[in-house]
């Protein structure tokens, strides 16, 4: 099947779609063609959330949930609010050198696009990859489906998340240069950045400032634009079973090894940030001045064990956001942005402060 097959055939899906347009105003259905711009993009994970986000701030959602009935609701909105709505794309990497396979990808990704009325793909290939020919091709399959997108729905947009760092980060080699070139732009992972842990194996920040500025740096110094890298940062925390914890605090963990690493984030289990509300009203809130960051402990009240909990919060996630600003990035995403509480008059309170945080 080739590439210019895949375009045309998507074409006349998407003028069947339109035709048949389920908005209020069939101007909704149409895709969002507004250039480059600051970008503040939503990672949605629950089909029920999106009509407690602040539309004032994001401009982008990209679905990582199935898409029913109710996700049209959502791009009806989305679309009235100029703000756009994209897919999440995977693909097994064992299949990268086969240009059938990429075809076919390209292909579902335009057909579930146009039959729902969305903006382009967010595209999520994390496994390792370490060939040179591999690394090429998964470069050649983004830039076969920006090009295969450019045709079928003008105006659309397709990014791709990188790791936190360029520095092969649990194998992921990538082309991080190459990948900016074919894309609108990168979505750097700015989280989980103690997936692979070197040193002692102990609780500490998911996202601390230095190690998160120097990544993006690291991005930079490839040459790659800063108005083509979005920070990605986590609206949620780890909660760490301590093995022992010392004098000082550091909370020892058990080891749990991931791609090579002796130890890893693995150890603990992660929580949204409205989770980490209600735990943290029966602790103390401790700020680390070197990572930025704030954590606490508490003692497990079925096993007496203690735990640590980090996360991130406005006063962390600010910091952060300023830093971004400052070195000139396209804006901001948010793994995601349904870890907040929107049901109760605290929890709106909370995600009000989160919201408000945002700034590009």
């Amino acid at each position: 099947m080739s590439l210019l097959f895949v375009v045309a055939a998507a074409a006349v899906v998407a003028a069947a779609t339109y035709a048949a347009c389920p908005c209020k105003s069939p101007s909704w259905c149409e895709s969002i063609k507004t250039g480059p711009r600051k970008e503040v993009l939503g990672f949605t994970t629950k089909s029920d959330h999106w009509p407690h986000y602040d539309w004032s701030k994001v401009t982008t959602l990209a679905l990582f949930h199935d898409i029913d009935n109710a996700t049209m609701d959502l791009v009806c909105y989305a679309h009235s609010k100029g703000v756009r709505v994209v897919n999440h794309g995977n693909f097994d990497v064992a299949d990268l050198l086969n240009a059938t396979a990429r075809a076919a990808f390209v292909s579902d990704q335009i057909s579930v696009a146009t039959a729902n009325y969305l903006d382009g793909v967010n595209i999520d290939i994390e496994s390792p990859l370490n060939s040179t020919a591999m690394r090429a091709a998964l470069v050649e399959l983004v830039a076969e489906t920006r090009r295969a997108f450019a045709e079928a729905i003008p105006g659309s947009q397709i990014s791709y998340d990188v790791a936190w760092s360029p520095d092969c980060i649990d194998g992921r080699c990538y082309d991080a240069v190459g990948l900016a070139r074919v894309t609108d732009f990168l979505v750097v992972m700015s989280y989980d950045e103690r997936s692979q842990i070197w040193g002692p194996c102990v609780a500490s920040a998911n996202s601390p400032l230095p190690m998160t500025a120097r990544g993006i740096e690291e991005y930079m110094n490839l040459g790659i634009d800063p108005y083509q890298l979005v920070l990605g940062q986590p609206w949620y925390g780890y909660d760490y079973n301590c093995s022992s914890l010392d004098a000082v605090g550091l909370c020892s963990l058990k080891h749990v090894p991931f791609r090579g690493a002796p130890c890893s984030d693995a150890a603990g289990v992660e929580r949204d940030y409205a989770v980490v509300r209600q735990m943290l009203k029966n602790s103390t809130r401790v700020w680390n001045e070197t990572f930025s960051a704030p954590f606490f402990n508490y003692v497990a009240p079925v096993d007496g064990k203690t735990h640590q909990v980090w996360y991130d919060d406005p006063e962390s996630l600010a910091l952060k956001y300023r830093y971004g600003v400052d070195v000139g990035l396209r804006g901001l995403a948010f793994w995601t942005v349904d870890s907040l509480d929107y049901s109760s008059t605290e929890g709106q309170g909370d995600a009000k402060a989160m919201w408000d945080a945002v700034v590009v």
